[in-house]
């Protein structure tokens, strides 16, 4: 089948490379000349675990064209794979898949379907659908197809996922997407557009509530003097529960969770319903950077005016370079405009950051510090000598953000230890 894929983008590029190695033949639409230089030179824009394998092997059945229009040309089906980020009230910015609506309208072939994978709002296809009857294009088929892919572990997520959603008022665009996706061994859950546009919403309100949960559980521990750690182990071996998603930190980030649990929030008083539960989620969430901070604080002796801290750690979790809600570069500023120095190494951010020193090497950002903090949970950080560690502060602290060190070695190394819940 020929398919477009309108983004090359994080879940753009996947989806295409993914299509293309299962036989495919795919075009991918990007407006961006730069990337798509980089993509024809066969290099990767961003860093994925298997991807680049993944865009190798798509070979002549995967190109690339600047002008979307041509990109939709002759496909049977066509993604719309564009960012939809948060709007200054909260609510998800559709400007970027509205305008991608507009160019692509008069030169889809009749009875193509259209399919957004990007996250959006409650009803957005039903209004796509409406805008294309109103052109007179009644005959493309409309589609939610959300994406449910996790950074650094995208492309497995694509050729092995958990369940493909198909959301279409049209039998022949469910029946076109479920072939599509037949070598993928998955439930295919085929509902309506609404439904389909829900369940992206809910999938990640629920993660993200089970995240603030593990960190509230936490932070009970801390007040009751129990160890989080084995509460949330005795708590995980229920088989109605699991232990994904609640592990402790400095809360959850990235490009989803934060903006679409805000847009769920809005879509719901929008209907005339205040979602009060995520609400909390929220603002425990937000809570929660400052209570590491204050960690931090009394780390460092009662005031961070003037005291060095190591950063161990930018983008928002291990497996990543993406700063996008990073917890870390929030804890950064907070930390800043406490009057605190803060000198951070993350071994897969390579540029600088605005505002924030950025080093080499661990060991580099220790030297001096008064209290290191962890806040991105990197193998690497959990394998620092710490004998070399405490050789290189000024202090004595380290703040473990992410849980990943074992107390009692880093004690053993004259260090003081301080976690979350623990």
């Amino acid at each position: 089948m020929r398919v477009a894929v309108i983004g090359a983008g994080y879940v753009g590029l996947i989806q295409a490379a993914g299509l293309a190695s299962l036989g495919h033949r795919v075009v991918i639409g990007e407006r961006d000349p730069e990337r798509i230089s980089i993509l024809r030179a066969g290099k990767v824009p961003f860093a994925e675990p298997g991807l680049a394998e993944l865009l190798a092997g798509a070979g002549d059945r995967l190109s690339f064209e600047e002008d979307n229009r041509v990109a939709v040309r002759d496909a049977g089906v066509a993604f719309i794979a564009v960012p939809t980020p948060e709007s200054a009230d909260g609510s998800a910015d559709l400007s970027i898949v509205d305008l991608v609506v507009d160019e692509v309208m008069s030169s889809l072939d009749p009875g193509a379907i259209l399919a957004v994978k990007s996250t959006i709002p409650i009803g957005t296809i039903d209004r796509i659908a409406g805008q294309f009857r109103s052109a007179g294009r009644d005959d493309v088929n409309l589609a939610s197809n959300p994406e449910f892919l996790a950074e650094g572990s995208a492309v497995s997520d694509f050729m092995n996922p958990d369940r493909i959603v198909i959301g279409a008022r049209s039998e022949k665009a469910a029946r076109t997407l479920t072939e599509l996706y037949a070598d993928l061994e998955a439930p295919m859950v085929v509902t309506d557009p609404v439904s389909a546009e829900m369940i992206k919403y809910a999938s990640n309100a629920y993660l993200a509530t089970r995240v603030t949960f593990g960190n509230a559980i936490a932070n009970v521990c801390e007040a009751v003097g129990a160890d989080v750690s084995d509460v949330l182990l005795g708590v995980g071996h229920d088989g109605r529960i699991g232990h994904h998603f609640m592990k402790p930190g400095p809360g959850f980030g990235g490009s989803c969770f934060p903006k679409d649990t805000k847009a769920l929030v809005r879509i719901a008083d929008a209907a005339g319903y205040r979602f009060s539960l995520l609400e909390g989620v929220i603002e425990v969430n937000e809570a929660q950077h400052q209570r590491v901070v204050e960690k931090v604080r009394i780390a460092a002796g009662g005031s961070l005016e003037g005291r060095t801290i190591g950063l161990l750690g930018l983008a928002y979790k291990a497996g990543t370079a993406d700063l996008r809600g990073s917890p870390a570069l929030e804890l950064a500023r907070l930390l800043q405009s406490s009057g605190a120095l803060v000198r951070a190494f993350d071994p897969a951010v390579q540029a600088g950051i605005a505002g924030v020193e950025t080093v080499a090497s661990a060991i580099e950002a220790t030297r001096g510090a008064d209290v290191v903090l962890i806040a991105t949970e990197w193998d690497e950080f959990v394998q620092l000598d710490l004998n070399s560690v405490r050789a290189a502060m000024s202090g004595d602290a380290i703040v473990d953000a992410r849980n990943v060190l074992d107390p009692a070695t880093v004690r053993a190394a004259e260090l003081r230890y301080t976690g979350v819940g623990r």
